[in-house]
């Protein structure tokens, strides 16, 4: 994808263009490491992938001890049971505005507290007012949210699973494109939440069965704390910086 800046920069550094077969190997030859930045919990690290692949964990940012969360937020998490989270990042569907009537509708019959992230309009609530039940918010740090929510629902994302998943939280993924298909199966599998729900599948009945289902389901909800405690072990950020300045 970059390898025509790359080619650029070389002709302006007085550097010859470098054959195809060696892009991913230093000067001398040898292959570039490759750092992967996903847990092997989640994925087993392939047999067959040589030493230079190396899976370190989740990268994560050290974003919960200071978060400085609204004080409205605060306030709503201490009021009552923890919620179930809502969320599809800056992911735009196809109608934000009836996907939002659609989660609450399934909140309403469901009777969970929720809350729900707007994103960069993923989710709109148009004239949906507030409740004693339902808070909407701009965003805030998954890292320090996560670990205070009964349940996540989100697009799939690697970022946002992971978030979810170190929480020891189960999750409801709601995929759009790319590799968030690739995720939810992987949590599906694992047993750490309910089959996903492709957005263009996305209905009242089928939301409320996963949330009954991530609620209620105390074998999935024991599956998810207890891979939360392994992926907050494997610290990968920390394999990943040793990996480098070693």
């Amino acid at each position: 994808m970059m390898s025509k800046r790359v080619r650029k920069w070389r002709r302006q550094n007085g550097l010859d263009p470098r054959s195809p077969g060696f892009r991913m190997r230093l000067p001398d030859g040898r292959p570039i490491p490759a750092l992967h930045g996903f847990s092997r919990h989640i994925i087993p690290r392939p047999e067959d992938w040589p030493e230079t692949a190396i899976v370190t964990g989740f990268w994560f940012l050290n974003q919960a001890e200071d978060p400085d969360p609204p004080g409205s937020l605060t306030e709503f998490l201490s009021r009552g049971e923890p919620p179930v989270y809502f969320g599809f990042g800056s992911i735009f569907g196809r109608d934000p505005k009836q996907v939002t009537q659609i989660i609450l509708e399934a909140i309403r019959r469901t009777g969970v507290r929720a809350i729900l992230a707007r994103g960069w309009g993923g989710l709109d609530p148009g004239d949906s007012a507030q409740s004693e039940s339902v808070m909407f918010i701009e965003a805030a740090p998954h890292g320090w949210l996560f670990p205070q929510v009964n349940a996540v629902v989100h697009h799939g994302g690697c970022g946002t699973t992971a978030a979810g998943l170190v929480a020891g939280k189960p999750s409801i993924i709601c995929p759009f494109f790319g590799d968030q298909p690739f995720w939810g199966r992987h949590v599906e599998r694992l047993r750490v939440g309910p089959s996903p729900i492709p957005q263009k599948r996305l209905t009242v009945e089928s939301l409320c069965h996963a949330i009954d289902t991530v609620m209620n389901d105390t074998t999935m909800r024991e599956n998810a704390a207890v891979l939360g405690r392994r992926l907050h072990e494997e610290d990968g950020t920390s394999n990943a910086v040793a990996f480098i300045t070693g």
